[in-house]
């Protein structure tokens, strides 16, 4: 029975969760250059996913606890600011659902695909560190970032070419951004475009060959300063495509999702900060994923 659950989740392409409708805000705000930040979090992920009835397949669902770790470099690029991040999980996730009335469930823990992100401000934001960083933000009331930025996910990740669901997609995923934040007085409003380009994976299932088409997201944030490192912000954010094959076939499983999300940040003292968050994504297709997210992180300037 495990088989075909697992035969199934293949089809829709959802055996390797990617929760790529994540709204993350203040992916453009102003850094002192020569920096470094820290942190480390944790979020447990419920899911139902929506199967189509022909495949005798109910009350699918996933539970995923990660745990992670990201560091962030600030520096100067060509005269503008600009920041490297690097994001690695650790995840345990659990499948279970009823195959024609029969309890089946497939469980996977290791480490998922890194994600490197480099991106540069073109507009606003000054490359500034020290008393000049300070002086400047304690002056500016109205401002206008414009940025750019390339991520990639790695393929790192846990991975088992005879293994349906994976925590790993042994492939590349390319995600050029473009993004714009308008701040006034304490008041914030962002903006990000992506689109998400997939390489190939020649050892997907004993052999296969699963392709993928662009998936396009765009972000928006709403974020209120009450003081420095004291924040909270609402989000939503939407994708579209991302169709798969394999070997060839269309699998008909075009991704349409929506998202919000909300995030309260403290600051501990002037080097370190706490932050809750909840996401929430609901497929629009008669396939797909619903899910809610709950995290919290601790992050570390230094």
């Amino acid at each position: 029975m495990t088989s075909l659950l697992l035969a199934a989740l293949l089809y829709i392409g959802l055996s390797n969760p990617c929760f790529a409708l994540e709204p993350e805000p203040s992916k453009w705000n102003h850094l002192p250059v020569n920096g470094n930040i820290t942190g480390l979090g944790y979020a447990y992920t419920e899911a139902d996913i929506l199967l189509d009835p022909a495949l005798l397949l109910e009350d699918v669902k996933l539970e995923m606890d990660s745990w992670v770790g990201k560091y962030v470099r600030t520096f100067e690029l060509f005269d503008k600011s600009a920041r490297f991040d690097l994001t690695q999980a650790y995840q345990e996730g659990d499948w279970t659902g009823l195959l024609d009335g029969v309890p089946a469930a497939v469980s996977r823990s290791g480490l998922a695909d890194s994600l490197v992100r480099l991106a540069i401000n073109l507009y606003g934001a000054p490359p500034l560190s020290g008393k000049k960083f300070a002086a400047y933000r304690s002056t500016v009331d109205v401002e206008t970032i414009v940025g750019v930025a390339l991520a990639v996910r790695l393929p790192t990740g846990e991975y088992m070419d005879d293994k349906l669901i994976n925590l790993g997609n042994n492939r590349f995923v390319f995600r050029p951004q473009i993004g714009v934040i308008h701040t006034r007085g304490k008041w914030s409003a962002e903006v990000t475009g992506e689109v998400a380009f997939y390489t190939d994976n020649d050892e997907f299932f004993n052999g296969k060959t699963l392709e993928q088409k662009p998936l396009y997201i765009v972000h928006s944030h709403l974020i209120y300063k009450f003081r420095p490192g004291f924040w909270a912000s609402m989000s939503a954010a939407y994708d579209y495509g991302g169709e798969t094959s394999i070997n060839g076939v269309d699998k008909d499983d075009r991704r349409q999702e929506i998202a919000w999300a909300v995030n309260l940040a403290y600051p501990i003292n002037n080097y370190s900060g706490f932050r809750l968050t909840y996401i929430n994504t609901r497929t629009q297709e008669s396939t797909g994923l619903d899910s809610d997210t709950i995290a919290a992180s601790l992050s570390l300037l230094w």
